[in-house]
């Protein structure tokens, strides 16, 4: 089977945010959207199958999440991650967001200090402190192009009482799959001192070719306290159906996190969003496989374009996902006039590495999860108006 990744798919009149939110973002309507994370491909044909066979029956009334989704997501986690996951650690609610939020609220008090580790996807932010909580930033170490975990400050932070630490693996948007050993380092620093530690992993099923993503929940031993969040949305291209799940696998976290959901109003399932998570963590292998590939060869045309064409902007190589993270510090813009010059100059429509925090200064996010055409005229674009 063959999956044609370099096909357009025309998104005007869908509302899709990357389009129609443009003139918001930027000021303007004209750029190439290469921003938010979502991908401009067609999503697998399972999944639209199951979306129209669901949309066939005429009644879209409150809806359950089925046994059969959640085991669905336990086969796929065995069968993709080797992976081991209860039935019973699953929490299924409407998107990653909140996921994030029930998360934070169970297993912290209004006051308690969240620790986050920028630069890092804006979302983090917004949750802690939408939630009440202190946000405590341990940034990321940049050494020569790769990233790595402050983890004596880290330690430090969670010795003074911090209660929590959010981790993006892989991380957005420096796109670290972060190894085991550096994973086990915050294990044990989170078994030292009572920490709780919430892993978005909703890009771990694009760990691009020669790397991999370590769940952070096949490294754990039985008492860790840890909240793993995953969705078949940037998988899949399912962002719009928000769907995510909790594992949990302390019982008492799971009871904490069910009476936040209760009482929040997270649980509600969009019957879509179950037919299409479904069929995509059932049949979607084969079309994953080849995105990861078609993936992989676009974050290396780009390493090699820049270091060819536009040597002054480096890549960050990204292990995981479509979105690549590009040190632009060596044009010797500000931030402002780093903004300016992709949008005024080149048309692009990129992330500014200020929205991931303080620490993007001089950086851009880069969205390559689009047929490679658009990438081409994306880097033609920078280079002619670099000239």
């Amino acid at each position: 089977m063959s999956f044609d990744f370099d096909l357009p798919v025309d998104r005007h009149g869908t509302h899709a945010l990357k389009l129609e939110g443009r003139l918001q973002k930027f000021g303007r309507d004209d750029v190439n959207p290469l921003w938010i994370a979502d991908m401009d491909f067609a999503v697998p044909a399972c999944v639209s199958e199951a979306v129209l066979a669901r949309a066939r029956h005429p009644i879209y009334g409150y809806t359950q999440y089925p046994d059969s989704l959640l085991q669905a997501l336990v086969d796929w986690c065995a069968r993709r991650h080797r992976l081991h996951v209860e039935r019973d650690w699953l929490l299924p609610v409407a998107g990653v967001l909140a996921a994030m939020i029930a998360a934070i609220q169970a297993c912290t008090a209004a006051g308690d200090a969240v620790i986050v580790q920028p630069p890092v996807y804006p979302g983090f932010f917004r949750v802690v402190e939408d939630s009440g909580r202190r946000l405590l930033h341990n940034p990321l170490r940049e050494t020569d192009g790769r990233y790595t975990m402050n983890l004596a400050q880290l330690e430090q932070q969670a010795r003074d009482g911090a209660r929590a630490l959010l981790l993006c693996n892989p991380h957005n948007p420096v796109g670290r799959a972060w190894t085991q050993d550096e994973l086990q380092g915050v294990l044990r620093i989170a078994r030292r001192h009572g920490l709780t530690v919430i892993t978005d992993e909703v890009h771990g099923d694009l760990a691009l070719h020669g790397d991999q993503h370590h769940p952070l929940l096949g490294l754990a031993q039985a008492d860790d306290r840890i909240i793993a969040v995953l969705s078949p949305g940037k998988t899949f291209n399912l962002q719009g159906l928000g769907l995510s799940v909790m594992a949990a696998p302390r019982p008492d976290q799971r009871e904490a996190l069910r009476r936040v959901v209760a009482a929040l109003h997270l649980g509600d399932a969009n019957p879509f969003a179950v037919a299409a998570g479904e069929a995509a963590w059932c049949e979607g292998d084969r079309w994953l496989d080849a995105l990861r590939t078609y993936l992989a060869g676009a974050r290396d045309f780009v390493a090699d374009y820049l270091h060819t064409h536009i040597p002054s902007i480096r890549l960050v190589p990204p292990e995981a996902g479509y979105l690549l993270w590009l040190d632009c510090r060596a044009l010797g813009m500000d931030d402002t006039g780093l903004h300016d010059f992709f949008i005024h100059r080149c048309r692009l429509g990129l992330n500014p590495g200020t929205d991931f925090g303080p620490d993007g200064s001089g950086f851009m996010r880069m969205n390559i999860g689009t047929p490679r055409r658009n990438v081409e005229a994306a880097l033609g674009a920078i280079e002619t108006a670099l000239g």
